[in-house]
């Protein structure tokens, strides 16, 4: 075999390890009954849940647990995913900056005992701009 052959089987099969170590990592989107059911069958892969904060009438955020004075590094609240299941969630980190703010949250983590405990939280937060104000900022063609 020539030593170019043998270099390119050898780029191949590292090329497919480093696609299989990618697909291994690669998390999907569950509910949060679906993240219960794997947790119960012992698969505790990582899996992202999307949902929406409960807030009350005056749009407060409802069962927010954040004390930094006491634990900086736990925070806990209430998510509702899309199936409007609502479920407790533990960050052991600071609560994110603008956190009251967002419309919808996306976790990444497992099922542990009942509790969704997070890895990574991303929000998405609301626009800045609102239609009526769009409006008034367009410029109008002569």
């Amino acid at each position: 075999m020539k030593k170019a052959h043998i270099l390119a089987i050898a780029v191949i099969a590292i090329a497919i390890g480093i696609i299989m170590s990618a697909a291994g990592d690669a998390s999907v989107y569950v509910s949060f009954n679906e993240a219960k059911e794997r947790a119960t069958e012992g698969n505790l892969t990582k899996v992202h849940v999307v949902g929406r904060l409960p807030r009350d009438g005056q749009k407060n955020i409802l069962g927010l647990e954040y004390n930094p004075v006491l634990d900086p590094n736990y925070f806990a609240f209430t998510l509702v995913d899309t199936n409007r299941v609502a479920q407790r969630c533990v960050y052991f980190n600071p609560k994110p900056q603008d956190f009251d703010k967002s419309e919808q949250v996306v976790i990444t983590g497992a099922m542990r005992n009942n509790v969704f405990v997070a890895d990574k939280i991303l929000l998405k937060c609301p626009s800045k701009y609102v239609e009526k104000d769009l409006k008034g900022a367009t410029a109008g063609v002569n």
